[in-house]
């Protein structure tokens, strides 16, 4: 058949299934679910229907080109993103109900290889993640590196040091990372790389079988494919057209097992967008798509640049924003969708502030299923739970932590709460004796606990009195007493506040992060956090019922999914989802980008600043009609920085004027129209204030609704709008109403 014919065969099969199922595809589109045989890179930008168009392409094989189901892998990067495709193709082909592709995730694929494999070398194994009942507790991931981890450092490990050292071990997997160059891998653990290698002996040599995790279904799986031709032979003859998903999530080893699947037949869809590529973390290689003509020399390469989610105002910007990244495919997203309102741009003068205004702006929405507030850090979310709690806002939080309730930096200011209920009981104060002024050492501690349990005594009075002591800490230990016997019944604010400084807890932070290499920003945020949700509580009782009470509510919270709620995210999480309107929150310098970011930066090491402004275009992508960009001025007291990534996005809407002369400018100047004296105009910044009636020149009579530094909100009848405070006085635009209660 000629290519002309071919070409016509294609659009009948396209203009047939557009007239069944509604689906319209694009030139490229088509391109793309018609080039069935060798390698296609399909880069696809945001919103471009990226599923629907792989879905097709699985359609146009079966039913064009009589391919059996069977014969066909469609290899997801989540068994949601799995689920979604089959249900998909269900809706799309129900003529084909009977014959099912094969949806599932790299690690499913690797796991029936691995399973193959110790069989065919009579192996007996188990896996150590997932469930942990049964004889599988022994064997539990987390318990065997805890055990590691005390047995080399004598300590117990905290969850932000379990959470670092799993990320680490994962990511030396998936990079395909020799023992002898472990150092490549960056892991701020002690003894991190004596913890792996132990851990490796251990599952490999420390009970009866062979102990696997899911990072070593992909190594054995691909060593496996390797080293047995006979094996690699019978999974290659599974499938003749392999498809990928997600690819630029993929990591090394996964995209090594994919290789060796299709070495025979070459019929192989990544479909991919090197734009969205945020998990380097996690070992993911952009740079495999950028060297794909390297791998297969032969490949196709398709662009699907046409945005069908966003407005143009927040495609344009986005498009022009990521090019500021050098290491990528040149593309142009545009869009066909009608003009909306551009990107807003919000500086706050305190971070205080920002759980607060963004509650006040959704207050207000009727569809709040269309409403996500997204942020870098998991920590961002905890004030924002408790505003919109508070104003009885439900929300969705979907990769909520509910580890900060279980903090120990949250368990210390409880248990110096519990001592000025009780003081009397040692074994609050071992919980917290290293973290206050009285400066007790560990082998005084032990002195107190062998005392007699039951005495009814202060344990600062036990201490003072059975307890040998420098001279210094009679004076500390006495002001400790005083200071907790002050505390009861005060405010838990109040309360928070003595602590940390009264009792010097701030300090002894400060010479824990020191010492052990904490993150001091990130402790002193959980303390922030703290006496926000403390403020307006009456006492301590109450606080720690809070406490509880928004642990159970972010657990529940995972359940309001599509039931008409405000959706909380990490960027990271929300990759894949789409809103009508989106606010990205804590954009600073140290935040997006990170402190880590930039310094590499400022070292020539270009990729973690362009994965962050990776990140910053997928938060910017998830939008479909507003978004709304928040900064702020100051933070714990300190003074930080807009992140840059808002200033690009300000020079992109807004570009800066360069003045050529001064008789250029005198020329403007002359050429502007004069504005009318208006004596009645407000020219006092005092007389701004919220709930004033006010007139404006164009808009009419409104009402003041909310002031933010140089901004001003005011409702009108028809809308609200937001205007700039210092241009309204100068140009008079804005005057009292006659009837307005402020004013009078």
């Amino acid at each position: 058949m000629n290519p002309q014919s071919q070409s016509h065969q294609h659009l009948d099969y396209f203009k047939r299934k557009e007239t069944e199922t509604g689906v319209f595809l694009n030139e490229v589109q088509r391109q793309a679910a018609s080039h069935t045989e060798g390698a296609l890179l399909l880069l696809a930008s945001p919103g471009s229907g990226k599923t629907t168009t792989i879905i097709m392409r699985i359609g146009y094989l079966m039913e064009a080109k009589g391919v059996r189901a069977s014969r066909i892998k469609a290899v997801t990067f989540s068994k949601a993103s799995a689920t979604d495709m089959k249900e998909r193709f269900h809706r799309f082909f129900p003529e084909l109900r009977q014959e099912i592709p094969d949806f599932s995730t790299i690690h499913s694929l690797a796991f029936e290889v691995v399973r193959e494999h110790l069989r065919k070398q009579k192996i007996a194994y188990r896996m150590i993640e997932g469930s942990s009942d049964g004889d599988n507790e022994q064997a539990n991931k987390t318990r065997i590196l805890r055990d590691i981890y005390k047995n080399i450092n004598g300590d117990f490990i905290t969850d932000d040091q379990m959470e670092e050292l799993t990320s680490y071990i994962s990511f030396i997997k998936n990079k395909l990372i020799p023992m002898d160059r472990l150092s490549a891998a960056k892991c701020d653990v002690p003894k991190a790389e004596d913890i792996f290698k132990k851990y490796e002996w251990f599952k490999q040599s420390g009970t009866a079988k062979l102990l696997v995790d899911y990072d070593d279904m992909l190594t054995i799986a691909n060593t496996a494919l390797a080293e047995q031709p006979a094996l690699l032979r019978q999974f290659q003859l599974r499938y003749d057209y392999v498809l990928t998903d997600e690819s630029q999530d993929t990591s090394l080893v996964q995209h090594s097992i994919v290789e060796k699947l299709v070495r025979e037949h070459g019929n192989l869809c990544v479909v991919a967008d090197d734009d969205q590529s945020i998990y380097t973390w996690r070992a993911a290689e952009p740079q495999y798509l950028l060297d794909f003509k390297q791998v297969y020399p032969n490949a196709s390469i398709l662009k699907m640049e046409q945005n069908y989610r966003s407005s143009p105002n927040i495609v344009d910007v986005a498009n022009r924003f990521i090019k500021r990244n050098k290491n990528r495919y040149d593309k142009n997203m545009f869009t066909s969708n009608p003009e909306h309102a551009p990107v807003t741009l919000t500086e706050l003068p305190d971070y205080k502030y920002q759980a607060k205004y963004v509650v006040e702006k959704i207050a207000d929405r009727v569809h709040l299923n269309e409403v996500a507030v997204l942020y870098r850090n998991n920590s961002s979310s905890i004030m924002l739970m408790n505003a919109l709690d508070r104003a009885e806002i439900p929300f969705y939080m979907k990769d909520g932590d509910n580890r900060f309730f279980s903090h120990w930096v949250v368990e210390d200011i409880l248990n110096f709460m519990r001592m000025t209920f009780n003081d009397k009981r040692p074994d609050l104060l071992e919980k917290v004796h290293t973290k206050f002024n009285g400066y007790i050492t560990k082998q005084q501690m032990t002195a107190l606990l062998e005392l007699d349990a039951d005495a009814d005594e202060s344990v600062f009075d036990r201490l003072l009195k059975y307890v040998p002591l420098q001279d210094y800490q009679h004076k500390q230990l006495e002001a400790g007493k005083a200071t907790l016997l002050e505390m009861q019944g005060a405010p838990p604010l109040t309360a928070i506040r003595t602590i940390r400084d009264k009792l010097g807890y701030d300090k002894a932070i400060e010479k824990m992060c020191d010492r052990l290499g904490f993150r001091k920003d990130y402790l002193v945020g959980i303390l922030n956090t703290l006496e926000e949700i403390a403020e307006p509580l009456d006492t301590m009782e109450a606080f720690a019922k809070r406490l509880k009470f928004l642990e159970k509510r972010m657990k529940e919270s995972k359940s309001k999914k599509n039931s008409g709620a405000v959706t909380l995210s990490t960027l990271h999480s929300a990759k894949g989802l789409e809103f009508g309107c989106v606010y990205l929150i804590d954009l600073v310098e140290g935040i997006l980008p990170s402190n880590e970011d930039i310094k590499k930066f400022e070292k020539d090491e270009t990729e973690g600043m362009e994965e962050a402004v990776r990140l910053f275009y997928v938060g910017m992508t998830r939008a479909k009609q507003e978004l709304e960009l928040l900064t702020y001025k100051t933070k714990d007291g300190e003074p930080v920085k807009p992140s840059q990534f808002v200033a690009d996005v300000r020079n992109i809407q807004n570009p800066p004027v360069e003045i050529q002369s001064k008789k250029a400018l005198k020329t403007s100047a002359q050429a502007r129209p004069a504005i009318p004296l208006n004596p009645n105009a407000i020219t006092d910044r005092d007389r701004i204030v919220v709930g004033r009636k006010v007139r404006h020149v164009k808009f009419g009579n409104g009402e003041i609704i909310l002031i933010v530094g140089d901004s001003v909100e005011i409702r009108f009848p028809s809308e609200t709008k937001r205007l700039s405070i210092n241009i309204c006085m100068e140009m008079g635009l804005l005057e009292p109403e006659a009837h307005d209660p402020v004013e009078r």
